[in-house]
């Protein structure tokens, strides 16, 4: 029992830490999009609280999932095997692409954690990861994962990269795109209305101004 308590726990962390990285990825480019509502740009603070909240869960969800697989039996992994590439005999591309995962999953988490301390040019190159992080942790997920190959998941699986496809696209496209020009606050002035002059009974009518 105890064998199989460890592999479901292994199992359920995987995907619903793959799951909660997903919506943080999503939740930061929709943060980061130029999207409106009613004629406005929402950035409540709760949307930026939310989005760390989302990637500090994922980490933690990864951390149980790499632990659980350590305790397993089933499949007998040890720290080498989950914390360096290759080193697993089960699956090594596999497990590999997750160990790789794992990694930037930490980097950029560590660094959003002391981004106060950190120059902000070198925060964003570490941020920017979470893009091939999204991608390595999808493929190690269908390629790696005992649930991967399932309907549900593959539906989920190309369901988010459409998303992540479409938002980040969106947001290329907004970051090429000029910026546009301030607005004064001052109202356009209005072109006064021509003047037409009064008409006298008996005298030629005069025409009227344009």
């Amino acid at each position: 029992m105890n064998g199989q308590l460890t592999w479901y726990v292994a199992r359920s962390t995987g995907l619903v830490g793959w799951a909660l990285l997903t919506a943080s990825v999503l939740w930061g480019l929709a943060i980061s999009t130029r999207a409106t509502v009613a004629g406005r740009r929402p950035r409540p603070s709760w949307m930026l609280d939310m989005h760390r909240a989302l990637g500090a869960l994922a980490t933690i969800f990864t951390v149980v999932h790499v632990g659980a697989l350590v305790a397993d039996s089933y499949v007998q992994f040890d720290l080498v095997s989950v914390l360096v590439p290759f080193a697993s005999s089960w699956r090594p591309v596999a497990v590999a692409w997750g160990v790789a995962g794992f990694y930037l999953l930490l980097a950029v988490e560590l660094t959003s954690l002391a981004r106060t301390h950190l120059p902000r040019r070198a925060w964003r190159a570490v941020h920017f990861a979470s893009f091939p992080l999204f991608v390595v942790a999808t493929i190690h997920g269908v390629t790696a994962g005992t649930d991967g190959r399932s309907s549900a998941f593959v539906l989920a699986a190309t369901a988010a990269v459409l998303a992540v496809g479409a938002l980040t696209y969106r947001r290329v496209c907004e970051a090429t795109q000029p910026a546009p020009p301030p607005r004064s606050g001052r109202p356009a002035a209005r072109r006064p209305a021509p003047v037409r002059p009064a008409h006298r009974p008996g005298s030629a009518r005069t025409p009227e101004l344009v």
